[in-house]
């Protein structure tokens, strides 16, 4: 069922992208709408402060530390509260732009956006927490 919707996505995507159908024009939307999501977020922090940040400089990793569930801990991301509906609104809007030029991007190169994302899934899933991205 999953499939179906990933196909019908890349479908109606193809369908809709009339104007714009260079592969220039779409790498340049796909950045462009990459950093309005870069954008988004930084602004839930500096405009809206629904969520904070405490940054500092690159953490030095125990040694102490068995596993990885103890390194997740430890390098935790240190942010502090929660998405506003406004800024998740606006968030989401954006991440559904990418999507979309992202599969724009498929479509002009013949690949299946399901069958990349199974890839992925697959690799994870072998891997596990010894990919380490």
């Amino acid at each position: 069922m999953k499939d179906v919707i990933f196909d019908d996505f890349q479908n109606s995507v193809d369908e809709s992208l009339l104007r714009h159908r260079s592969i220039l024009d779409i790498m340049t939307k796909l950045q462009e709408s990459e950093a309005r999501i870069n954008r988004a977020v930084a602004k839930t922090v500096t405009n809206c402060g629904c969520i904070e940040l405490n940054s500092t400089k690159e953490q030095n990793v125990d040694n102490d530390i068995d596993d990885m569930e103890d390194l997740k801990n430890f390098l935790n991301p240190k942010i502090q509260g929660n998405l506003c509906e406004s800024c998740r609104g606006v968030i989401e809007n954006e991440i559904g732009n990418n999507l979309f030029y992202l599969t724009s991007l498929c479509n002009l190169l013949d690949l299946n956006l399901y069958d990349i994302f199974l890839k992925e899934y697959e690799k994870i899933g072998t891997l596990g927490k010894y990919s380490l991205r």
